[in-house]
């Protein structure tokens, strides 16, 4: 039998991300290590509050630890920020100071004009949503293309659905089409 190929997991909330994410940090680091993941990203929704415990199990671990974020832009855009270098993860925690600055406790406010730089150092993943239409996907995909040139990808997540080979072909085809 043959290895696997190495895997990381790319978008990942832990309990920070109240409401949605479950575990906490040192649980997902355990889990991945457990699962034989080469490397795990933390990606809390415009925060960068569960990497700190992260990076310390990850260390601890041996485990690579990406450090990232979701960001859901006011007009419904959903964003995984992933940062390459120390530059980036400082021009990411930029981003989301602003963002938190502009609206009340616990909420967040960024438009596609905050990324307009393309937020140096980081890797944009869009996460489409498999309700929107196909020009409203399109629109999202090559805007992502533009603004983070070489830097931008479709993430791919299928929750084991009866609709995920449709979805998987759906973002195919928008990827070709798009350059992406």
């Amino acid at each position: 039998m043959s290895a696997l190929p190495a895997y990381a997991e790319l978008h990942c909330l832990s309990n920070f991300t109240f409401l949605r994410g479950a575990s906490h940090a040192e649980e997902l680091i355990a889990q991945a290590v457990k699962l034989g993941y080469a490397a795990l990203a933390i990606t809390d929704e415009c925060s960068l509050a569960g990497v700190v415990r992260a990076h310390q199990a990850a260390k601890q671990e041996g485990l690579q630890l990406i450090i990232g974020s979701e960001l859901r832009l006011a007009d419904g855009l959903r964003l995984v920020l992933l940062a390459m270098d120390r530059d980036g993860y400082g021009n990411l925690s930029e981003l989301i100071t602003r963002g938190r600055r502009r609206a009340g406790k616990g909420r967040y406010h960024l438009t596609r004009d905050d990324l307009s730089d393309g937020v140096p150092g980081c890797l944009t993943l869009f996460v489409p949503q498999s309700d929107s239409d196909e020009t409203t996907l399109y629109e999202q995909a090559a805007w992502l293309r533009e603004t983070f040139p070489a830097r931008g990808w479709i993430a791919v997540e299928l929750l084991l659905g009866p609709d995920d080979t449709d979805w998987l072909v759906r973002l195919h085809g928008l990827g070709a089409r798009c350059g992406l």
